[in-house]
């Protein structure tokens, strides 16, 4: 089995290990994004991202829409 590739958080710089052939397996994969929340995202960062830095990016697009 191959060893997944351990990356830094493009936000935090925390170290994520990518899955990213694997998607459901994946850390990230527990943070369920809307189109619109995956745009705000992309929009600011080209590179994975932990489950946490997505959950608070994902709250802060939520909130930048409810003012």
């Amino acid at each position: 089995m191959a060893k997944h590739e351990i990356i830094p958080c493009e936000r935090c710089n925390t170290p994520i290990e990518c899955k990213a052939n694997s998607y459901t397996k994946c850390q990230c994969s527990v943070v369920h994004l809307d189109l619109n929340e995956v745009q705000y995202i992309s929009e600011l960062y080209d590179g994975c991202l932990c489950a946490r830095c997505l959950f608070e990016l994902q709250q802060e697009y939520r909130e930048s829409i409810a003012s």
